[in-house]
């Protein structure tokens, strides 16, 4: 699995995975239980993974669905 992307949006968080889901592409979201250490206070960012053959197809779904900013820039794709 390879990361998609990353934020602290919950509500941004929430419509990925519905997103992903009902595309049909397993996902992970990683982090979510830091919150115990930070505090609730959300500045720990979740990281989304899906499997190395999905990543075109997610991000072309987050794309069309107007969340092409969260993820990272052509560049800098994560390892």
């Amino acid at each position: 699995m390879i990361e998609l992307l990353r934020t602290n949006d919950v509500v941004a968080l929430s419509f990925v995975r519905a997103l992903l889901s009902e595309a049909g592409i397993g996902h992970l979201v990683m982090d979510e239980n830091m919150s115990i250490l930070e505090g609730s206070i959300g500045v720990i960012p979740r990281r989304v993974l899906v499997e190395a053959e999905s990543r075109d197809q997610a991000a072309r779904i987050l794309t069309d669905a107007d969340l092409g900013h969260l993820l990272p820039s052509q560049g800098k794709r994560p390892s």
